[in-house]
């Protein structure tokens, strides 16, 4: 049986690279058995960000790991994307899915209970819910949900779940055990020393819970 592409996320974050490479990161962390990755750049020019993206689809194809892009469904188009994420105030999931290939994912994001309740999150493939815990990369982000809020949004839909912000592989177990799908993981992996032995650690805790 193939593996969820849900089961770890690793969603990018340039100003925790470094010296590194994007492709470097990346390339390790699919080693260490990330399934899926989310570009997101919030500050690169279009130019730059789809050259960005098509060297990850390149790298991400032969290895059967899906590459979405948040937000910018023109980059997706341009580099041949498995799919893109968008958030409450992005374009609607349904218009996004009319503009892509048949079978491409659209993920959703998703803060309150309020979020599951439109018709976006019943037409999205995949929620990514959060923040769960307090996290620095996303200077915006709604109050940290805990555990228990992400057990109670986790009762309202049977989607697939995908839990983000403050992700660690210490903290993970109770999520998993609460009914999510999957982690979406940035600084953990994105800062760390060794991005495929960060991700490794994450997937000892996902097999530990039958994912």
């Amino acid at each position: 049986m193939s593996r969820s592409p849900y089961r770890l996320c690793l969603v990018t974050d340039r100003g925790l690279a470094g010296s590194r490479a994007l492709t470097q990161i990346v390339a390790a962390a699919v080693a260490g058995g990330v399934s899926m990755v989310q570009l997101r750049e919030k500050t690169l020019d279009t130019r730059a960000f789809v050259e960005e993206a098509r060297a990850l689809k390149a790298l991400l194809a032969p290895l059967n790991v899906p590459l979405l892009i948040n937000d910018r469904l023109d980059v997706a188009l341009a580099c041949d994307a498995d799919g893109v994420h968008v958030g409450q105030s992005d374009m609607p999931v349904e218009t996004a899915r009319a503009l892509l290939p048949k079978g491409a994912l659209v993920g959703l994001s998703i803060t309150c209970a309020h979020d599951l309740r439109r018709a976006d999150a019943r037409a999205a493939d995949y929620l990514g819910v959060g923040p769960i815990f307090a996290q620095s990369t996303k200077p915006d982000a709604t109050p940290p949900l805990g555990v228990e809020g992400f057990r109670a949004l986790r009762a309202l839909s049977e989607k697939p779940m995908m839990v983000i912000g403050g992700i660690a592989s210490e903290n993970c177990a109770p999520l998993l055990a609460a009914g999510a799908d999957g982690l979406a993981v940035v600084s953990a992996i994105m800062a760390a020393p060794d991005p495929e032995a960060a991700s490794r650690a994450f997937d000892a805790r996902l097999k530990d819970a039958g994912k």
